[in-house]
């Protein structure tokens, strides 16, 4: 399969939305409002890194990354979020594409490092882990993950982006 990495445009918002929709409708985790998450993101200009994963021309998969705010100071700090594929293309790369992919161009920009909550066996692939001094609160603390750039690691609770409450 050609998986094609690029930043969304205007044209992709109703194929994003499909996408992250059709992906969280049977996430057992999922309150389902992954997809106004990202709308509320997109409307705040938050949407630091915003990536589609098109084969055959079609979207079939999203990423999001947006600034996080951590107590203790640091900056230079995302979060990674949601980040969605078409069912029927799970388990088939899309996904860790779309990550990479990412995770590169915030490096790129300079970033510090990214933080996101997700599952520790899949994540741990692309060099997340726990860190006991990271907290984000009504989290189980092995769920959230965190990946610097660097050699420095912030201590203290993160907050994501205001964007990550919406519900409509």
């Amino acid at each position: 399969m050609n998986i094609l990495i690029r930043p969304e445009t205007t044209a992709d918002i109703d194929a994003i939305s499909a996408v992250t929709e059709a992906a969280f409708r049977n996430h057992p985790h999922s309150k389902q409002t992954e997809c106004f998450v990202i709308h509320a993101l997109r409307k705040a200009d938050a949407l630091t890194v915003s990536l589609v994963a098109e084969v055959d021309g079609k979207v079939v998969g999203h990423i999001a990354f947006s600034p996080v705010t951590i107590s203790d100071g640091s900056t230079g700090w995302y979060g990674l979020g949601p980040v969605s594929v078409l069912p029927e293309l799970q388990r088939q790369g899309v996904g860790k594409a779309l990550v990479r992919e990412g995770l590169a161009r915030l490096k790129t920009s300079g970033a510090n490092g990214c933080l996101l909550v997700g599952e520790p066996a899949y994540y741990k692939h692309f060099g997340f882990k726990h860190f006991p001094k990271l907290l984000l609160e009504k989290i189980p603390p092995q769920y959230f993950l965190a990946l610097p750039f660097g050699k420095t690691v912030p201590r203290g609770t993160v907050t994501f982006h205001d964007g990550f409450n919406a519900t409509a």
